[in-house]
């Protein structure tokens, strides 16, 4: 017992450290307290303008009832929001409409033990004039001065502290504005809690091995589901369900098929809310074997299986349970009768579960399971039924009625089982009337009134849930009346054209029209008729239709009228000139545009350019537009382009009436590009090459020129061709003189006696054919090498000129004087150097070379023959008389001797280093050029022994390295500065003295004094050096002087002391210690203070 109150402690912890987590994945219930409710994402469009009717999901607000199996869904899934209204926007605070959800509430689920005291529901609307809210409770209004719990935030109802009892039920939200109230989705408000197991002690359970038992659970009061697992004998020892043993999510209890003497002992249910992961545990149940023998084989029992009629939504996941006690252990499976398991199902648990997720239509049927063992067989068969949400299929607009006119609204959704329909208005159910009829969601009012403006919904709803449409009526009714622009306005037309004047007045009901011109009613004849849409057309117009003409519109609430004054003139006429011209690239034209038009009336002219308009901004200053007089007008184009080529139009505008012309402009210009450019045979040197002719651009082709591009050239050239000259009307020729074995692309440029064109676009890339080479390798010349080597180079063929794959040199040399040629092969194409080592070869025998070029084709020519001497060799001797001699701290000068050889000359020398202690291989280089004998090593560390060695180099190699000598750098100077500076000034002269420096156990000795000075503003720098810690420092010139003091050592300079600023004069006496004014003399004086102290710099 002591683990089982462990366990109980560990409970105790993780349930306190669960309510601080977040919600179970996948499980997303809204947790109610006030902090963590998420406001759905449609209130981020609170404040917008755009107000759709209709949210973006296109399924409606809807409320889900619990299924009758709790199987069909082991969690908690908020309600989708389905919330649909009209289709239309508004778009400006200034327009007034009825009430839009914004967000509705959703589904909430409150744990009574959470630190949070408050519950939330949201709900915002948007509407103008600003709604106001209301909510209910279970379909009665809430009172909220009733209860001082209750609070009202923008809309958001809020209970503090609530209570289950008094609070849980269906909560609505009402927003009413002056145009109606709409109703929301309904939300449940559901507490989550878990009891505790009671604390009777539990009878033990005694059964035989091999027989099956049933471990009971008898969970504590809870909401909503609980998981259930067991604990074995003590924490953290949990059973692990197999084909023997089973835990059902759905009773809770422990199913074991088929005892064993391993599974005797204690058994704890253990029980988590799966919305505040608070846990419990149950007193053991102690399970024992009896002593009365073994069970013997039976057949299976089925104990637990999904329920005769399994219920679920389309698109969740359903999970049934079928597992069976039995000796030997049953084996369960699983088949759909009359049809397939879908593929997509999984088996869990030792094939105890069939769990199909996203379940579709046509994965309902009867489902069977099977429990098997060698002694029978059971099964246990249900049926899986599907159900779907409703789902708009057509959904309401808003409308805009006359009063009188019919109204009629249809909505239509699906679901299984097939929808029902309601109708609400401002949030109450409309029920028929002597106006009013509604059926199978159609909604029927005849003759409309002010009375039936508002805000209605439809509600289609099944078993399992409801979505609702809403729409806005208004009923429109007013007296007639026209927009400010039509109340008075002039029309003027030429003769003989066709007059449309318009009469459209906005009222309600539709106002009747009537004509008068002056006095007289308008009456339609063959010219003049009155249009259904109320406009005034008169055909053929005159002088004797000139008036003013009065059209009125009148209905049951007044009239109104506008004026029109008619006004007909003479047509327009237009002479555009030249009619027709031909102009050459670079040439300038004018076109006249003339109009004959009524004096009365003003003139504008349009140009146009292949029926578009010609800006004049944009058009590089090749056109201007030219206005000499009020009835013409010039079109100037400068500098043509061939793209200038096309019929230019002029328009004429009058108040009256338009007329326009075109002329038409031919330019003659260098030649279009050909056309695409095809490669029709080719050869190792040559092309056959075919185009389409170019665009001559009205000015004959003369000529066509080839032009090629490869890897290797710059750029396009262009290339001989047959025949030489490529006249304008052939349409193929052929590029010669061609690389073999080279990349080519080709273009075409033709010409006439204007210019040229632009090129055509290049051909495809192709490859000539192979050939043998025909380039010999140039500058054939020796190199240095070893002793006994002959070593040939030469510069590489290009590879435009290696003339096809397999590409390689043939080397070919011979003692000089001698008959027979020895060859070898180098297949590398970038090959440069030959090596030939012969041991029987002295140094600087001379050698005849040529060396040829070859390729899978064949061999192709050699070089001229040169002759190249074989190498000298590498140095042969050692440096001698080497010595290192230790400088400073960081330098060691290194000197050598060599013996002239007249084989393996030297170009140089290597001088390699190492630390004491260290590997020779880690030793570092310096190289020195020619004939020098010394070295200066630097960068070295301080006080450290250095090893040394030389060796001559040539081309050929290295010599033989000096034997091995060694110097240690000096030890560093002394780090501390001269201190206690003083000084004493007389004259030009100022004598200084300090404290000795005593350099550490790792310094080098102290060997003397450095004094630096200058004189302020000047870089010269000069230095006294003392063995004494004094000196005497000439100040020749009147002016500050910057003193420092240094000591130094073999090991160099040490650190620099305080630099002193002192000024020069020529009479009295200054000490370092003074800092009064002294008179200089009696016509002046000056003020000398205490020496400067500067920090120390850099000289």
């Amino acid at each position: 017992m002591t683990s089982f109150w462990r366990l109980i402690l560990f409970l105790s912890v993780t349930r306190c450290l669960s309510e601080n987590s977040e919600a179970i994945s996948g499980v997303p219930t809204s947790y109610a307290a006030l902090p963590r409710i998420k406001k759905s994402s449609a209130s981020s469009a609170f404040g917008s303008k755009v107000r759709p009717r209709y949210s973006s999901s296109s399924l409606g607000t809807l409320s889900v009832s619990s299924p009758s199996w709790r199987g069909a869904a082991q969690q908690y899934h908020p309600p989708v929001n389905l919330y649909h209204s009209s289709d239309a926007f508004r778009q400006d605070d200034s327009v007034d409409y009825g009430p839009v959800f914004v967000q509705e509430p959703d589904d909430v689920i409150f744990p009574t033990d959470s630190d949070e005291k408050k519950v939330a529901l949201n709900c915002e609307v948007r509407g103008n004039p600003a709604p106001t809210y209301r909510w209910l409770r279970n379909g009665t209004e809430i009172d909220l001065e009733s209860d001082y719990r209750y609070s009202l935030i923008d809309g958001t109802f809020i209970i503090s502290n609530p209570n289950e009892v008094r609070d849980s039920g269906l909560y609505q939200c009402l927003a009413t504005n002056t145009f109606g109230s709409i109703l929301s989705r309904e939300a449940t408000l559901q507490f989550a809690y878990l009891g505790n197991f009671s604390g009777r002690t539990r009878s033990a359970v005694s059964v035989r091995e091999g027989q099956g038992v049933v471990l009971m659970c008898s969970p504590p009061p809870h909401s909503p589901e609980i998981i259930y697992s067991w604990v074995f004998n003590e924490f953290p020892s949990f059973v692990a369900e197999d084909s023997r043993r089973f835990i059902s999510q759905e009773t809770g209890n422990l199913y074991i098929s088929k005892v064993q003497t391993s599974d005797v002992g204690s058994y704890i249910c253990l029980v988590k809310n799966s919305v505040t992961n608070a846990r419990v545990l149950s007193p053991p149940t102690p399970l024992t074997l009896r002593n009365d023998g073994v069970m013997g084989e039976y057949e299976p029992k089925i104990e637990v299986h999904f329920p005769f009629t399994v219920t679920a939504a389309k698109g969740t996941t359903v999970k049934m349970e079928c597992f069976a006690l039995g000796n030997p252990v049953p084996t369960i499976t699983w088949m759909k009768v009359n049809g397939y398991i879908p593929s997509k199902s999984r088996l869990r648990k030792s094939q105890a579960v069939l769990e199909i997720p996203n379940l579709q239509l046509d994965d309902a049927g009867i489902y069977e399971c099977m429990a098997e063992n060698s002694r029978g067989k059971n099964s246990f068969r249900g049926q899986l039924q599907i159900y779907t949400y409703p789902h708009w299929v057509q959904k309401l607009n808003d409308t805009q009625l006359d009063s009188g006119s019919p109204l009629q609204w249809e909505c239509k959704a699906t679901g299984k089982p097939r929808p029902t329909y309601r109708w609400l208005k401002n949030g109450a159910p409309l029920l028929p009337q002597s106006r009013v009829d509604t059926a199978n969601g159609v909604l029927v009012i005849r003759s409309v009134n002010q009375s039936d403006a508002g805000m209605y919904q439809c509600l289609a709803e099944n078993k399992y849930g409801a979505i609702y449409a809403s729409a806005e009526l208004k009923i429109l009714a007013s007296p007639p009346s026209f927009e400010l622009n039509q109340v008075k306005k002039t029309i003027i037309v030429t003769k003989d054209r066709e007059v449309l004047i318009e009469c459209q007045p906005q009222g309600a009901p539709k106002p009747t029209i009537s004509w008068r011109k002056g006095d007289k009613a308008v009456r339609s004849n063959k010219r003049i008729a009155i249009l259904p849409d109320g406009s005034l057309r008169i055909l053929n117009a005159s002088k004797a239709d000139e008036g003013k003409y009065i059209c009125q519109g009148e209905n049951i609430f007044g009239s109104a009228e506008i004026i029109a004054s008619l006004s007909v003139k003479e047509p327009t006429r237009i002479e555009l000139t030249p009619k027709r011209t031909e102009l050459t690239v670079g040439e300038s034209i004018v076109l006249n545009c003339k109009a004959i038009h009524d004096s009365s009336l003003d003139v504008t002219f349009y140009w146009t350019l292949k029926g578009q308009p010609i800006d004049f901004e944009k058009e590089g200053g090749h056109f201007e537009n030219i206005r000499a007089q009020a009835s013409s007008a010039d079109l100037m184009i400068r500098n043509i382009l061939l793209m200038h080529a096309g019929r230019y139009g002029c328009r004429v505008q009058t108040t009256a009436d338009s007329v326009s012309d075109e002329a038409e402009l031919l330019v003659r210009g260098p030649p279009g590009p050909p056309g695409v450019v095809i490669v029709e045979e080719i050869t190792e040197n040559t092309a056959t090459l075919s185009w389409s002719p170019a665009t001559d651009n009205h000015s004959p082709i003369s000529s066509y020129n080839l032009q090629a591009r490869s890897p290797f050239s710059l750029g396009w050239q262009t290339v001989k061709t047959v025949p030489e000259v490529i006249t304008g009307d052939m349409e193929s020729a052929m590029a010669v003189d061609l690389n073999p074995w080279v990349e080519y692309e080709f273009r075409v440029v033709a010409t006439n006696p204007i210019g040229t064109g632009d090129p055509s676009i290049p051909s495809r890339m192709i490859r000539t054919n192979e050939a043998v080479p025909k380039t010999a390798p140039s500058n054939v010349s020796g190199r240095s090498g070893r002793r006994h080597e002959l070593v040939i180079a030469w510069e590489p063929v290009s590879e435009e000129f290696q003339n096809g794959e397999g590409f390689g040199y043939i080397v070919a040399f011979r003692p000089n004087g001698t008959r027979g040629w020895k060859e070898k092969m180098v297949t590398s194409s970038e090959a440069s150097k030959f090596i030939y080592r012969d041991e029987s070869v002295p140094p600087l025998t001379p050698f005849e070379v040529k060396v040829g070029v070859y390729n899978n084709k064949g061999d192709g020519p050699f070089s001229p023959i040169v002759v190249i001497c074989s190498a000298e060799g590498e140095p042969t001797a050692a440096p001698t008389d080497v010595k290192a001699t230790s400088v400073s701290v960081s330098e060691i000068l290194v000197t050598w001797k060599h013996i002239k050889e007249s084989l393996g000359r030297p170009q140089g020398f290597e001088i390699g280093y190492w630390k004491d202690m260290e590997p020779e291989d880690s030793a570092e280089t310096v190289r020195t050029r020619g004939n020098e004998s010394f070295v200066m090593l630097t960068g070295l560390e301080g006080d450290t022994l250095y090893h040394l060695s030389v060796r001559a180099y040539n081309g050929a190699g290295y010599g033989p390295p000096s034997g091995e000598v060694s110097a240690a750098t000096k030890r560093h100077p002394p780090s501390e500065p001269p201190g206690n500076l003083r000084w004493e000034q007389q004259g030009s002269q100022v004598s200084l003295d300090w404290e000795p420096v005593r350099p550490l156990a790792n310094e080098s000795e102290v060997m003397g004094y450095k004094v630096f000075y200058r004189q302020e503003g000047h870089s010269k720098v000069q230095v006294i050096e003392t063995q004494k810690p004094q000196a005497v420092v000439p100040l020749p010139e009147a002016g500050v002087y910057i003193i420092e003091v240094r000591a130094y050592s073999e090991g160099g300079d040490g650190t620099a002391s305080t630099q002193i600023r002192v000024p020069s004069y020529s009479g009295g006496k200054i000490t370092s210690a003074q800092s009064t004014l002294h008179s200089l003399s009696k016509w002046s004086s000056v003020t000398l203070s205490l020496a400067l102290m500067l920090p120390s710099s850099s000289w």
